[in-house]
């Protein structure tokens, strides 16, 4: 207040003075009188203004606490944790925490999304207070906006942006990681899997005359041919751009979301890609077997050796499976272009991890299953009309009867073989590490992780 005042008394010092603002107005004479009065001359003092009384600055506000940082995961199985193990709790559309149903419960429960507690999201050196894990094993794009069960084969799981508004009331959002496009209208990665091994199977244990006897395909319940998968058969040029437009749709209303909701609108979205769990050429040792190649009619030994493997597939379907996950990449890299395009202030990264299980794929060395990145194709058994709950690692001894009984659990219970052929928990760590060196570059919106075969040293380029 003392400096506001003296301010004042300054302005009106500097302000120019008028001789007529100056000087006072005459007082009237009577010029009757030979004297003035001095008294009636001099003018009547005005009369005192009250002192202003003190003001107190008002108080200010507190700021609001800083919210927890949370890193953030949505998508699919290569995100949630599919295969990885360790399992988490899941809270249904009801509010209801679902913990692990038994093998016989319905695969819609929202246990069998299959969030990994080995999850990327959660083993990569992020600097959060919190990581959060929203995907589902099996997720589409549709199941971004729309709760999950609304669709056919979904899980009783809200919406996954509902779950990200949830997330934003509590933490401010640094890190989002994102696996999309691998199921969609068109196809899904389970059936493309389903295909392929369903396919080797029934052509290593049916002779082709035998072509009438039913061998029970893994998803649909039709008879399975016996011929190697071809790129077509896993997903079309038309059906992968139909995905394209699908994913690209969804991951906007993430974006939009996100800047909508977001404590202080910054955040990193790294939008993760696909890698193929088979090699692009078997070992020796799972080339042939008693002679016979995959080639020949009924090669039952090799479909043993390979399953044990845990890779049961024609050695003409690698080549098709490897342009299936580049066509996922492609997909993935098409929306990233996109979305770059519409929202250039956002931070948007595409990471390629189409090379980082190289060397460790399986079958593509002799010790597989050990050692490698991904998880073999394991199926349950009955006993007592439900599942065993004990995954069989090998098939010596069966016949053409026992397998499709076996493949059938499979398609009864969708959840007792889900886990196959997806990264387990050295392969989650390896994403994890991928992510890391994502989210840690600098001046980069694309980043290629790569596997050294012969070290297993993980470099992002």
């Amino acid at each position: 207040m003392a400096a506001g005042v003296a301010a004042a008394f300054l302005a009106a010092v500097a302000a120019p003075v008028s001789i007529a603002d100056a000087r006072p107005a005459p007082v009237p004479v009577d010029l009757e009188s030979d004297v003035l009065d001095p008294v009636a001359v001099a003018p009547a003092p005005a009369p005192a203004e009250p002192a202003p009384a003190p003001v107190e600055p008002a108080p200010a506000e507190a700021a609001p606490p800083a919210l927890p940082t949370a890193a953030v995961a949505m998508g699919d199985s290569f995100i949630s944790g599919e295969g990885a193990g360790a399992y988490q709790p899941v809270a249904d559309v009801n509010g209801a925490v679902q913990g692990f149903p038994g093998w016989a419960a319905p695969n819609s429960n929202a246990f069998f999304c299959h969030r990994s507690a080995n999850a990327s999201i959660e083993v990569a050196a992020l600097a959060v207070d919190a990581r959060i894990n929203l995907a589902c094993s099996g997720g589409q794009p549709q199941d971004m906006a729309n709760d999950s069960i609304d669709r056919a084969s979904g899980r009783t799981v809200e919406a996954q942006l509902d779950q990200l508004r949830t997330v934003a009331t509590t933490h401010d959002i640094d890190i989002v990681l994102i696996g999309l496009g691998s199921n969609n209208s068109s196809f899904t990665f389970g059936d493309a899997a389903a295909e392929c091994a369903g396919r080797f199977v029934a052509d290593g244990y049916i002779g082709w005359w035998e072509f009438w006897v039913p061998i029970i395909n893994w998803i649909t319940g039709a008879s399975s041919p016996q011929q190697p998968c071809t790129a077509n058969d896993l997903a079309t040029a038309g059906e992968l751009s139909t995905a394209q437009v699908e994913t690209t749709d969804a991951l906007r209303l993430v974006v939009q979301t996100l800047q909508e909701i977001d404590a202080d609108g910054e955040h990193t979205i790294v939008l993760q890609d696909y890698t193929n769990p088979l090699p692009l050429e078997y070992d020796d040792k799972f080339y042939k077997e008693r002679r016979r190649t995959d080639t020949r009619d009924k090669f039952r030994h090799l479909v043993r050796e390979r399953y044990a493997g845990g890779c049961p597939a024609h050695r003409a379907s690698l080549g098709p499976a490897h342009q299936f996950s580049q066509g996922l990449g492609n997909l993935v890299a098409g929306t990233h272009t996109t979305l770059t395009a519409e929202f250039p202030g956002v931070d948007l990264r595409y990471l390629n991890v189409q090379r980082a299980f190289d060397g460790a794929r399986l079958c593509e060395r002799s010790n597989s299953p050990a050692g490698v990145l991904a998880t073999p194709v394991r199926l349950m058994d009955t006993s007592g009309g439900v599942p065993t709950g004990v995954h069989l690692t090998s098939i010596d001894g069966t016949d053409k009867i026992d397998i499709a009984r076996i493949q059938g659990v499979c398609t009864d219970w969708f959840q007792t073989c889900q886990e196959s052929w997806h990264p387990n928990a050295a392969g989650h760590d390896v994403l994890g590490q991928c992510l890391t060196q994502a989210v840690a570059a600098v001046g980069d919106n694309r980043i290629d992780c790569v596997r050294n075969p012969s070290s297993g040293a993980i470099s992002t380029s």
